[in-house]
């Protein structure tokens, strides 16, 4: 076994392994970027290296700098997590041919499955089902319009190197290829250095089945069951189970050799993923699944099989690598329970899921492991007071329930999620106890097309209730600071003689202005009048910035965080922003000329549409811009005239810069 190792990542990842190679004593080396000098992982590992600045190109994607940091420091092997460098296989021969151990796959397994297409043509000479559609290497853009023709819409165009939803594009009318095929193109170049891409069927009731597969280098390879990552938005996941709901045990048997026939095709090693797309239109059947893209390395949702089967994958990794024999046989595994892991990341839900930054200043998780099998595990390489920076991918924290039945691990996942508290950036934990709470995914009703059918209700912005908005006026003017107390000159805050004392507090929550006028009577007891309602309560708190709240008969606790002239309340499993106003500092921009179209997030311009003094209408496609390797298309928000642009191709910007200016149009 070995006694050192690197791990060639960051984050949530990094700290996982980490944590697995502790327990089983083995010293650890972290690499970090600029951005990651502070990071939880590099805290973690017993030594840490810099390889650059905060760029990925410039830093995690440098194959020499982490094998210089593995020799210089000692370390024997490497272990990749997943992302960067994790299915490269020219990156795998260069750490082979420094002495250092790859953690994962020989590299002719990652060439044979790197490409969608190649990977494919490989599965249908092993006997492996796959979906109707054209992967050939010619890539003009009448053939594939032509052969999508014979396919029959819709059909999905795929970066051929692509994962992760990058280079995807699901095309429903024949007149959107063309334009939905250069985007793909171009986010495959962008993400992964190759344009090119596939087409195939799309499946209109899909669900999204994968195999956890293991194996080891003396040719014993095992699955270790099913998760159903149907639950997706823009082709991404957001919450798994394991293992599928109304999974048949023949079709559970089907699934799980075909995986392993794929595995055994490539003489696979280490731990893997074949992921099927299923026909959900109806009971599933076992010629009813199709070969999608094997994932040649450890997955984001692996802590849900890793619960329902005792295992611990990191260290099934370690110890292939380092030669062993898989401990386990097919035979010896059994389903333990049911498992669901929901990714909490820094998105805005109602800005169709645009990454966001922010300094989380505050972040508290429920009781719970921290990488390890436990009711309620927590995965998180961020901590409070770190930065969600644009750099990289923009997750928080992987919410992991295990329980005996599926409606037990649900309503824990619902708990769990409701006991998250974040304030400092916009995540989607809302949206997250919103699918968790789901009929349809209560019943095990779940296609890959569940969250696009019920986005509006699952991402309800409905205003903040009468109590989330006293709560904030009291918060706005401390008046929830005092500690309980007996004294009398605190416990009767507010008082005087010729009546009770008022204040008046400006909140914004979104785009809506509040005026909160606060009465106060003494004992912790408040009146909050606003244009729409008054509610009297009494409010004491209580540690940890939880508020005990008496209002009529009904008594709750809830949270309330100030920083600065933010707060935040969190209240049942929802959580309200508000931002304090003073009026008298507002200066109105009166001569300002027309609207402005801001960056939404920091990013690259890729593309232009419209020049000074072109006339557009509400939703005309403006710019494009790449953020988190994601292309996002801005649109007008209104109708108008470019009175003015500011940005060109190429041009990097920040959140909140102003792109262009929009005046009214000539009538």
């Amino acid at each position: 076994m070995f006694t050192k190792i690197l791990i060639a990542n960051r984050g949530e990842i990094a700290a996982r392994v980490i944590t697995t190679a502790r327990r089983m004593g083995i010293a650890t080396v972290a690499v970090y970027s600029d951005a990651d000098a502070g990071a939880l992982h590099v805290e973690m590992a017993d030594e840490a290296v810099r390889i650059g600045p905060a760029p990925v190109a410039e830093s995690y994607l440098l194959g020499d700098r982490i094998i210089d940091a593995a020799l210089s420091t000692g370390a024997q092997a490497i272990h990749p997590g997943y992302g960067f460098l994790s299915e490269n296989p020219d990156f795998v021969e260069a750490v082979e041919a420094a002495g250092l151990t790859f953690i994962g796959p020989p590299a002719s397994a990652i060439r044979a499955m790197g490409l969608k297409d190649a990977a494919k043509d490989l599965m249908i000479e092993a006997g492996v089902p796959v979906v109707p559609g054209y992967q050939g290497a010619d890539q003009d853009p009448d053939l594939m319009a032509a052969e999508a023709d014979k396919i029959g819409y819709p059909v999905l165009i795929k970066a051929r190197a692509g994962g992760g939803g990058k280079g995807m594009r699901l095309v429903e009318d024949p007149a959107d290829f063309a334009e939905a095929l250069k985007a793909a193109q171009r986010e495959g170049q962008s993400s992964f250095g190759d344009p090119a891409c596939l087409i195939e069927k799309y499946i209109t009731t899909p669900r999204h089945i994968e195999i956890q597969i293991m194996g080891d280098g003396h040719g014993n390879v095992v699955h270790l069951f099913e998760r159903d990552c149907s639950l997706q938005r823009r082709h991404q996941k957001v919450i798994e189970e394991a293992p599928a709901p109304d999974m048949p045990e023949a079709v559970r048997a089907a699934m799980g050799r075909a995986a392993v026939e794929a595995a055994r095709a490539i003489s696979y090693t280490g731990a893997g993923t074949v992921e099927f797309i299923v026909d959900g239109s109806g009971p599933l059947r076992e010629d009813g699944f199709w070969f999608m893209e094997m994932n040649t390395r450890l997955q984001v949702e692996h802590p849900v099989s890793e619960a329902i089967t005792g295992l611990d994958f990191v260290e099934l990794q370690l110890r292939v690598a380092a030669g062993e024999r898989l401990p386990i046989a097919q035979d010896d595994l059994r389903i333990d329970g049911w498992a669901f892991e929901a990714r909490l990341y820094a998105e805005d839900v109602a800005k169709g899921f645009l990454p966001a930054t922010g300094t989380l200043d505050h972040l508290s998780f429920p009781d719970g492991t921290r990488f390890a099998r436990g009711p309620v595990r927590i995965d998180s390489g961020v901590r409070e007071g770190d930065e969600i920076s644009p750099w990289y991918d923009p997750m928080i924290a992987k919410v992991v329930v295990h329980g005996p039945t599926r409606e037990v691990a649900l309503n824990m996942l619902a708990q769990a999620l409701g006991a998250c508290h974040v304030a400092g950036s916009v995540t989607n934990l809302a949206f997250l106890g919103a699918l968790a709470r789901h009929d349809g995914f209560g019943k095990g009703k779940v296609d890959t097309g569940l969250i696009a059918r019920d986005i509006a209700a699952l991402s309800d912005t409905s205003a903040p209730n009468d109590l989330a908005v006293a709560l904030a006026a009291l918060g706005a003017l401390g008046l929830l600071d005092v500690p309980d107390s007996t004294d009398l000159f605190t416990a009767f805050t507010g008082f005087r003689l010729w009546g009770a004392a008022q204040h008046l507090v400006h909140l914004d929550a979104g785009d809506t202005r509040i005026e909160a006028r606060v009465t106060l009577h003494g004992a912790g007891r408040f009146t909050v009048e606003t244009s729409e309602d008054a509610v009297t309560l009494t409010a004491h708190p209580a540690e940890g910035a939880f508020v005990r709240i008496q209002r009529e008969d009904r008594r709750v606790t809830a949270k309330v965080l100030r920083t600065g002239p933010r707060i935040t309340v969190f209240s049942g499993s929802r959580s309200h922003g508000f931002t304090t106003v003073d009026p008298l500092a507002e200066a109105e921009d009166a001569g300002a000329g027309g609207d402005g179209l801001t960056a939404p997030m920091p990013g690259r311009v890729l593309g232009v549409s419209v020049a000074a003094g072109d006339t557009v209408t509400k939703g005309t496609a403006l710019i494009v811009l790449e953020a988190m390797k994601m292309e996002h298309t801005l649109r007008a928000p209104r109708d108008g005239q470019v009175a003015e642009l500011l940005v060109g191709e190429g041009d990097q910007v920040a959140d909140g810069t102003l792109l262009l200016t929009l005046e009214p149009g000539d009538d």
